[in-house]
């Protein structure tokens, strides 16, 4: 069985043999096929040379093979002074036959690229929601707690932790090893919500906590044209709520039992998003956000946690097969102080879930 960079290679070569081979007496140049492959999703010729390279290449995410299958089942996309990009329901019967071995051909490749065969059955290497192909940085912008409420700085404490500004910091933890364990080849790096640049996350970013502790959550949820809002009440916490916007808002809140004088979260909302990144929409932006710390993890824990990542991944693939905008609410246990990791497949889980924005 080839390597994972055998496969890697050979997809690569396989993607330049299709541009320069697949029609002999046409030459399709990378600056062509990006323009084609650009009129679904925007692609640059700096694109296509990294999926074509023979070092390191980058392998193409599945909706980039299924465009790149349409375009060359059919020499109608040649049609007119630049090439263009059918629609599936455009194609013919033997189009559509020429488009399915092309498709299979690609993704079997693709598979082997991003699956080494020395490793386990269990390996996220490449595998998941959390496989963010592209050589651009993975950015992490975690919650940052206010300034009175971070320990002395480090010119007074010489055991002072960067990581000690961080909310949400199980959540972060979390999700930043699994992401390195899913791209070990990328460069992930992590920012306090207070302490980061907009001209550093241009690649994959990735945005974990509420609105009360991290302001690019709020942004992000305007950007991407989220049909939802999160509203907190700083005078009464347990009147935050998710709200959907509509004609008539429908409200998503967590819910306390009495414990004598105390409220006690037996139940959180987690809001989990994925989008194009407002910044660069070549890569994608990720929100883990809940109205508390628990639907926070809860999002997290969905697609890491061992035991439910495979069943809510194939859950999302299912309900949102080919959306580059989706998210979904969800509600999120909390057992005697133990947050349960969501099983976004149980009734009852998902409270609301949408594919696009809204304007």
């Amino acid at each position: 069985m080839p390597t994972r960079r055998e496969a890697a290679h050979a997809l690569a070569q396989r993607l330049r043999d299709l541009r320069l081979a697949h029609w002999p007496d046409v030459r399709i140049t990378q600056e062509k096929l990006a323009f084609a492959l650009g009129q679904r999703k925007p692609a640059s010729v700096q694109l296509i040379s990294s999926w074509e390279r023979q070092t390191d290449p980058t392998t193409p995410p599945e909706d980039r093979i299924e465009a790149i299958a349409t375009f060359f089942s059919t020499r109608r996309s040649l049609v007119g002074p630049w090439p263009r990009l059918l629609t599936e329901a455009d194609l013919t019967a033997d189009e559509c036959e020429v488009r399915e071995m092309l498709r299979r051909e690609l993704l079997d490749l693709r598979r082997a690229a991003l699956s080494d065969g020395s490793a386990g059955p269990g390996t996220v290497v490449g595998h998941g929601a959390w496989h963010l192909p592209g050589e651009a940085p993975i950015i992490i912008v975690c919650s940052e707690l206010p300034p009175d409420g971070q320990p002395p700085s480090a010119a007074f404490d010489p055991d002072w932790s960067h990581l000690s500004r961080f909310g949400d910091l199980d959540s972060f933890v979390e999700l930043y090893g699994h992401i390195r364990a899913v791209n070990p080849d990328a460069d992930v790096r992590y920012r306090g919500a207070m302490n980061w640049r907009a001209d550093e996350a241009t690649g994959h970013l990735v945005v974990i906590g509420g609105i009360d502790l991290n302001t690019v959550t709020q942004d992000t949820m305007f950007h991407t044209r989220m049909p939802v809002r999160q509203y907190s009440d700083d005078l009464d916490p347990s009147r935050g709520y998710f709200g959907v916007i509509g004609e008539e808002e429908q409200r998503f809140a967590p819910t306390f039992r009495s414990a004598g004088s105390e409220h006690v979260l037996i139940e959180d909302v987690g809001c989990f998003m994925r989008a194009p990144n407002p910044l660069n929409r070549d890569f994608t932006v990720t929100m883990c956000n809940g109205m508390y710390g628990a639907g926070v993890l809860g999002a997290v824990r969905t697609l890491t946690k061992k035991e439910f990542r495979v069943r809510n991944t194939e859950y999302l693939n299912q309900t949102f097969p080919k959306a580059d905008t989706f998210g979904l609410l969800f509600r999120v246990l909390i057992m005697d102080g133990v947050m349960a990791t969501p099983d976004w497949t149980a009734p009852g889980t998902v409270l609301y879930s949408w594919a696009g924005g809204t304007a």
